[in-house]
């Protein structure tokens, strides 16, 4: 009875989303005076999830000015979009725009709903004086950025190009991150950290009060470079330390952004596309419990209300994912959320889309503040081991201020559709039974 009692009170108070311009409007009040709007998603790999989060992103520019986008990319990647949509490229379309993403996982940032985002940022931004920015503030970029740093300071320093390459030619004995990690674990190499914090150093003195948007970004590549070295010299140790480690680097990105902003147009609004599991606040987590942090508690933290914190959901469906890292992308099946989870209440509300407030929540959305699973999918799906590889206890109503619902939901749609991805998984996937 308290069950059915509680799924009559998600009902009353949803707002059903039936895809007319009146979607959203309650999350645009919300809205209304928030520095940061931070849209989640339940996977890495959702057709409707990044369609609504673009959806709202557009509104929150066009009604509100917002003034950037930053996702769950890493700098350089994402740099070469941005000075797409600001007519700073010689980039001929969208997709060729989104083709800094080589790295695993691909399809995250190179799907047609992004290209769909950013071509309309870029016709958006065309007609406007300021453009609006669309950044990264992940940190896997380490050797990008570091070539990024060189190639900015070549054109306007030699000199400064120089110590540059001087710092930096203490990392050259490796490739990637991981080797670079790897081999000062076991004392192959030694640490580069005084190299890069030199070079960081350097230019922040150079970007300080600057406008130019070149310059911040070389600024921020030396930033990235600098965190990057520390995440991977640190990553074969705790797992929450380096989680956290990733985190704080995305929360100084979003501050460092909004200063750039404050510095160009006198103010900055900005929307963050993430997974729900860093910007749904982890205080209110196991994983919080367990000594992790995320973006979502740092903006709240600092912030307040200022940060409006919204997570998104699915109970069943298809999602592109790989079933190992660095796999190729797969269509894979999504299995029923499991009984008890948060996303099984919200599928026995049977509304297929809706928008579910949760910002001073009253009395009849009270269970919604104790511990329930929650499901999230990244870019790995291990759909044989759901319950250990898939959930987590979380308190949704002091995790966010709304979910985003939709109950059934689709593969994105990769640029590059390997065959795993076209093939459609049989209907009795995973269990072939």
């Amino acid at each position: 009875m308290v069950r059915a009692q509680l799924v009559d009170a998600v009902r009353d108070a949803a707002c059903l989303l039936g895809g007319s311009r009146k979607d959203y409007d309650e999350l645009l009040e919300l809205a209304e005076g928030v520095k940061f709007v931070c849209l989640g998603e339940a996977t890495h790999g959702s057709h409707e999830l990044y369609r609504e989060r673009a959806r709202i992103t557009q509104r929150l520019i066009v009604e509100q000015g917002f003034n950037a986008v930053v996702v769950e990319a890493d700098w350089p990647d994402a740099d070469r979009a941005n000075r797409w949509v600001q007519g700073r490229s010689d980039d001929t379309d969208a997709e060729e725009a989104l083709a800094g993403f080589r790295r695993f996982p691909t399809w995250m940032w190179r799907n047609t709903v992004v290209v769909d985002f950013i071509g309309w940022l870029r016709e958006r931004n065309e007609r406007m004086q300021k453009p609006a920015l669309f950044h990264g503030m992940d940190l896997y970029s380490l050797y990008n950025s570091l070539d990024a740093v060189v190639r900015y300071l070549s054109r306007v320093d030699p000199e400064a190009a120089e110590r540059a390459r001087e710092r930096y030619a203490c990392f050259e004995a490796h490739e990637e991150g991981e080797s670079y990690g790897h081999a000062l674990r076991f004392g192959i190499s030694r640490s580069c950290e005084d190299e890069a914090v030199r070079q960081l150093l350097e230019l922040q003195k150079r970007a300080a009060g600057a406008i130019d948007p070149e310059l911040f970004s070389a600024e921020q590549n030396a930033r990235l470079a600098r965190n990057a070295e520390l995440y991977y010299r640190a990553m074969f140790g705790s797992r929450i330390s380096t989680w956290n480690l990733r985190d704080r680097h995305m929360t100084e990105t979003l501050e460092n952004v909004a200063a750039f902003l404050v510095r160009r147009d006198g103010y900055a609004r900005v929307v963050v596309w993430a997974h729900n599991s860093h910007l749904g606040d982890a205080r209110a987590t196991d994983m919080g419990e367990a000594g992790e942090l995320n973006v979502g508690q740092l903006l709240r933290e600092k912030h307040g209300d200022a940060a409006l914190l919204i997570g998104f959901t699915t109970y069943d469906g298809s999602v592109t994912a790989a079933d190992d890292w660095g796999g190729p992308p797969e269509h894979m099946r999504v299995r029923p959320a499991l009984e008890g989870s948060v996303e099984e209440l919200l599928h026995q509300v049977e509304l297929p889309r809706f928008f579910l407030p949760l910002r001073g929540a009253g009395e009849a959305l009270g269970e919604l503040r104790e511990a329930m699973l929650e499901r999230a999918i990244g870019v790995v799906y291990r759909p044989r081991t759901e319950r250990q590889s898939h959930y987590f206890e979380a308190r949704v109503a002091a995790q966010f201020d709304g979910i985003v619902h939709v109950d059934r939901t689709r593969a994105v749609e990769p640029l590059e559709r390997a065959q795993m991805w076209t093939a459609e998984p049989p209907e009795t996937y995973p269990s072939a039974l």
